[in-house]
């Protein structure tokens, strides 16, 4: 997860940190420097910034050097299908040397994997074309276990040949299967998906990608009845398809790309958290936490050799422009009236490089709409929004009483711009709106929020209390510091409720655990959230070289500091636990921060002083949502799903026999059969956009289709059901203004 704190902008102490490495390295840095010398000073630089500036760095031992080792395997080869056990008798030389490896900067283990990594993927190409090109035979009775942490490597090429075979095998009977049932089903006038959404694909996580399952039934579903052998044949064709196109991405990749991948395994082993961003991923990571970009607006795909629009951003200048349309496909990109450059067959990356630019600037694309005209299309850049990143609100109505839902995907910011939008004044603006249409209690839906601006959070909490504090940040050796919300303005003291996840993260697990200390509102969703206790800081690395030939050298993000909630608890592996804990489908599967192995250890500080809001009847209405969800008959059926998927995901072994294979899927069918309705669940609550938004909508049909789409999901959520519940209770026993009125009695001090 990209779970971060951006607290330097902020923090002088931290500044101060990284002024001190820019002098220690200034003395030594070369003036030009060449692609090998830049890898070594890429570690040299990471080594030293991370010792120096990280919470509690890890000791570069041979212990450390054990972890990048498995790590870094795994990441090149995580399903064990190109090196040999020969290539990992030659690696093993390195396990415990690589901490020496990094003090001297020395590539050796990084340049043997990488050359033999490519090697070895040049060579499986042959395996999957020479399998795929005959019928495959379904009748042999065999099995194939996907459980890859515990598979062996390959002892030869033909083992290896023979390991494709299977995997190619099982992605093929699992696609052709489909195809069967679609078309018996057809055949019986039967229409449903016959997709198990419940089931796990059995080559999860491999390179054997098939195409979208849902949009093959539908293009089939009008198509006349054809022979097993002319479904089998499509199927091997798709399959194929699937792995040319895997191969061409792969190939796109250079040195660099594999250089940040060992760079990245290294920085991650001091904690989950640390990460190396190489500059693309640096400019990524931007965009995704300002939720803003300068450029056309638009999404591509690398299909083969070409770059395919994939999706226009709603509001972006090609939307605005009606030419440029989904499926086409980019071949030339000018800047301006320059020449035209040929963009068929280079790299995604380097595509997206010349299409991006600087608002105001003109870009024309060369593009073969989807009937095969060619056509020049001139674009201005500009701002683009991603809307995707933005709080929205919608109204819900339950016994014509008006509630408010509010949901924020992350805590953006933009820091290089304080007068940009952020997450904590578009909520303020969210919370007004809704004040405005007279609601009743407001939702803050956090759930799958990972995180984001710290400011932020602090300034989203100060809407729904007086003042006090929100937050302790403590760095290395250094007394904690209590960050406030200073503003005695409310802007919400009604009924409310904050709905989180196991994915709900960082950022959102402080806004929960202060609305929670203050038991200023109830906190609905998973037992626990995701367990993200730390801060991180995005440093600049080539602060340290300017003056070089370096080129963009990128940026590390390290963790500096840990954060702990007003009453000195940490959410670092235990997260926040919810007031109201409902199951979810994924209650039973390890994926939180607990689970990982280097995850930095759980602890407690002194609290700070705060006063607990005055709310009568707050444990009423948790004991009332208990006793819900007791005779709630959807939560029973997704806590059964919950448990059958967990025991599903423990299923390794699969045959490769159509007939035993069809029979498997069709006990697993069966069972799936029973939780099926969980998706069809309607909580008969009615939602609708805010007025300003209805008006938008009449001329921005994209806009209109995500409001109904995010609509008609709310309408199925059992979880959005229990939240209104939850805010009727509060608001049927609570009196009005109660939570301005703060008793000194509760009081907690340090």
């Amino acid at each position: 997860m990209n779970l971060f704190f951006q607290f330097m902008k902020r923090n002088y102490k931290i500044l101060l940190v990284v002024l001190g490495l820019s002098l220690s390295l200034w003395g030594f840095m070369p003036k030009k420097v060449t692609d090998p010398d830049k890898d070594k000073l890429l570690l040299e630089l990471l080594a030293f910034v991370i010792e120096k500036g990280h919470y509690n760095p890890a000791t570069i031992d041979d212990t450390f050097s054990k972890g990048v080792y498995k790590s870094y395997l795994n990441a090149l080869d995580p399903s064990k299908r190109f090196f040999l056990q020969s290539d990992m008798d030659e690696f093993s030389k390195y396990e415990l040397l690589l901490d020496d490896e990094i003090r001297e900067k020395d590539l050796t283990f990084f340049d043997l994997t990488y050359t033999r990594l490519k090697k070895r993927m040049d060579e499986s190409k042959a395996f999957y074309k020479d399998f795929l090109a005959q019928p495959i035979d379904y009748t042999v009775n065999e099995t194939f276990n996907t459980d890859y942490e515990k598979m062996a490597y390959s002892k030869n090429t033909e083992e290896l040949k023979e390991r494709w075979r299977k995997q190619l095998k099982l992605a093929t009977l699992s696609s052709l299967t489909d195809r069967l049932k679609l078309q018996e089903n057809k055949a019986k006038g039967i229409k449903e998906e016959i997709i198990d959404e419940n089931a796990e694909d059995p080559t999860a996580g491999d390179v054997v990608k098939t195409e979208n399952a849902k949009a093959t039934k539908a293009k089939e579903a009008d198509e006349k009845p054809k022979t097993y052998e002319e479904l089998e044949k499509a199927t091997r064709e798709s399959t194929k398809k699937s792995l040319d196109e895997y191969f061409t991405v792969i190939g796109d990749l250079n040195r660099n790309d594999w250089f940040s991948v060992f760079v990245n395994t290294i920085a991650e082993r001091f904690d989950p958290h640390t990460s190396y961003f190489a500059p693309e991923e640096k400019e990524r990571f931007d965009v995704s936490m300002s939720g803003k970009l300068e450029g056309i607006g638009a999404r591509l795909q690398k299909k083969n050799d070409f770059t395919e629009i994939t999706e226009l951003i709603s509001g972006g200048p090609a939307w605005r422009g009606k030419e440029l349309e989904q499926g086409d496909v980019v071949l030339k990109v000018a800047q301006g009236a320059k020449e035209a450059v040929d963009v068929v067959g280079i790299r995604l990356d380097d595509v997206v490089k010349k299409i991006k630019g600087p608002k105001g600037t003109e870009v024309r694309l060369t593009v073969k709409k989807v009937d095969g005209s060619i056509k020049i299309i001139s674009i201005i850049r500009d701002i683009v929004e991603i809307e995707e990143t933005y709080a929205k609100s919608s109204i819900v109505e339950k016994n014509g009483v008006k509630y408010g839902i509010i949901y924020l995907p992350k805590f953006y910011i933009d820091f290089e711009n304080q007068d940009s939008r952020d997450a904590g004044k578009d909520m303020a603006i969210e919370v007004e709106r809704l004040k405005k249409e007279g609601v009743s209690g407001i939702i803050v839906d956090v759930r799958d929020n990972g995180g984001g601006s710290l400011k932020t959070v602090v300034d989203i909490a100060g809407l729904f209390i007086t003042e006090g504090p929100i937050v302790q940040v403590k760095s290395a050796g250094k007394k904690q510091e209590v960050l406030y919300d200073h503003d005695k303005k409310i802007e919400w003291d009604g009924p409310l409720v904050v709905m989180v996840n196991s994915f709900s993260a960082s950022a959102s697990e402080i806004l929960a655990a202060a609305i929670q200390d203050y038991k200023r509102g109830v906190i609905i969703g998973s037992k626990q959230t995701y367990g993200k206790g730390t801060v991180q800081n995005v440093i600049d690395l080539n602060q340290f070289v300017r003056g070089t030939t370096l080129g963009d050298l990128g940026a590390l993000k390290t963790t500096t500091q840990k954060f702990y909630r007003i009453d000195g608890g940490s959410t670092q592996l235990k997260g926040v636990s919810s007031d109201v804990a409902m199951p979810d489908r994924y209650m039973y599967l390890k994926m939180g921060e607990r689970d990982i192995d280097n995850a930095m250890p759980w602890d407690k500080i002194e609290p700070a002083p705060y006063t607990t809001w005055n709310n009568s009847n707050f444990e009423g209405a948790i004991a009332h949502s208990k006793s819900r969800m007791e005779q709630n008959k959807q939560l029973q059926l997704i806590e059964e799903n919950a448990k059958w998927i967990d025991d599903r995901n423990k299923e390794y072994t699969f045959s490769l026999k159509m007939d035993d294979y069809r029979a498997q899927q069709a006990s697993i069918e069966a069972i799936a059969k029973k939780y099926k309705v969980i998706s069809k669940y309607q909580n008969n609550l009615k939602f609708k956009s805010l007025p300003y938004e209805e008006v938008a909508m009449k001329t921005d049909s994209t806009l209109k289709e995500k409001r109904e789409r995010w609509h008609e999901s709310l309408a199925k959520d059992v979880y959005v059901e229990e939240a209104v519940n939850v805010l009727d209770d509060l608001k049927n026993t609570s009196s009005k203004g109660a939570s301005t009125k703060l008793k000194k009695d509760k009081t907690i001090k340090s």
